[in-house]
């Protein structure tokens, strides 16, 4: 009992003279002037860009697709067996080349029996002439009463009647005839056939479709362009006469090299889409561009002034608007509130929230917060005035 009684009094006494120790400690750092309060923390290095109001233009990517200019259905007009194919299915072809042939035996004999009716028409009218003429000497001599006359000339008249009619039933089968070769009735490059050879051909809307021939120079692409993007335009919309400049941009990601033209723009928004339908031309003389295909339309019209441009990774975006951080007169980061608009190249283009000459970091922001004190990055590193960072030199 007396041991265990000794351990806890000499364990009290250890305990009371760490604590003293601890004590002193504490007093002795205090009063120390190495224990004073720590300065302010060092300054931030960032980018920091100077921005000017600029004039930028208003431009709008757009999916657009290719179609052609003329977009011919060639079809059958007399029918008949298909005897013949003159092209090769996706081959370009000229106005005027053959494509197809249909049988034309029934039509030269449907020719021939027109010549014979025509020859006996005119037959008919020279008989009915001769008769008239022998006839007209007589009537004045009385020797033959008026209406034989009269029915001579009505006979007359009936065979030439009869011979116009010759004449026409000739011209339509020969029109029937020159129908059995089917031509292309425009250039441009040629579709599948919708018919084997041998097949008998009608003219019915379902039967007379034998291919397609589209015309790729010049060719269409057509777009449209959203209420949206219309409310950025002056005007509120686009038409034929508007000040458009319109490039292709092509799937690989190249620049057509021909600039193109507005031939349509819709005088109405479509309700469906909430869009104006817009189509454009352009010269296509290497057939670079093909019906269906899809690209990107660039549509530059006019241009919204006083902007300014910053780098996209100085604007901090939050749940609730956009922000960048300016430097104040004292060397401060102080956030500003920014209206944003749309991509300028690599730059976002502020709409409000900037003045002439204000100093926008560009970079580090994760370090930045409102009131922290900043430092230029060298000038070596320091960003160009386009809002992108140089590469470090070697």
């Amino acid at each position: 009992m007396l041991p265990m009684t000794l351990a806890k009094r000499w364990s009290a006494s250890l305990a009371r003279e760490w604590l003293i120790a601890v004590a002193a400690v504490l007093v002795l750092v205090a009063c120390s002037p190495q224990a004073a309060a720590p300065g302010a923390p060092p300054a931030v290095p960032v980018h920091i860009l100077k921005v000017e109001p600029k004039s930028v233009p208003i431009a709008f990517d757009l999916v657009g697709q290719v179609e052609g200019s003329k977009q011919v259905e060639v079809r059958a007009r007399v029918s008949g067996i298909l005897v013949k194919q003159f092209y090769r299915e996706g081959d370009p072809v000229k106005e005027g080349a053959p494509l197809f042939e249909i049988d034309r035996a029934p039509f030269e004999v449907a020719l021939a029996q027109a010549k014979a009716q025509h020859a006996q028409a005119t037959a008919q009218v020279a008989q009915t002439q001769r008769e008239e003429t022998r006839l007209k000497p007589l009537v004045a001599d009385r020797a033959v009463s008026r209406k034989e006359y009269d029915d001579s000339i009505s006979a007359r008249q009936l065979a030439e009647a009869s011979l116009q009619q010759a004449s026409a039933a000739v011209r339509q089968a020969e029109l029937n005839l020159s129908y059995t070769s089917v031509v292309a009735p425009v250039s441009g490059i040629s579709g599948r056939a919708e018919h084997s050879i041998g097949t008998l051909i009608t003219t019915d809307a379902a039967g007379s479709l034998l291919t397609t021939v589209n015309q790729l120079s010049p060719i269409w692409v057509r777009f449209s362009l959203a209420q949206t993007d219309l409310a950025k335009l002056p005007s509120g919309r686009v038409g034929r006469a508007s000040p458009v400049d319109m490039q292709l941009v092509l799937p690989g990601g190249a620049l057509y090299p021909l600039k193109g033209r507005l031939n349509f723009a819709a005088t109405a928004i479509d309700t469906r889409l909430g869009t104006q339908q817009l189509r454009a031309e352009f010269d296509n003389p290497h057939e670079e561009l093909l019906p269906g295909q899809f690209v990107t339309v660039r549509i530059t019209a006019g241009q919204r002034d006083n902007v300014f441009l910053v780098p996209q990774a100085a604007v901090v975006q939050t749940e609730k608007t956009s922000l960048v951080y300016a430097i104040d007169a004292e060397g401060k980061a102080q956030a500003r509130p920014v209206k944003t608009g749309d991509w300028v190249g690599a730059d976002w283009a502020i709409m409000s929230g900037l003045n002439a000459g204000d100093r926008v970091i560009v970079d580090n922001l994760l370090k930045v917060r409102p009131g922290v004190a900043v430092t230029e990055a060298p000038a070596a590193a320091a960003a160009p005035a386009s809002g992108q960072a140089k590469a470090p030199e070697k």
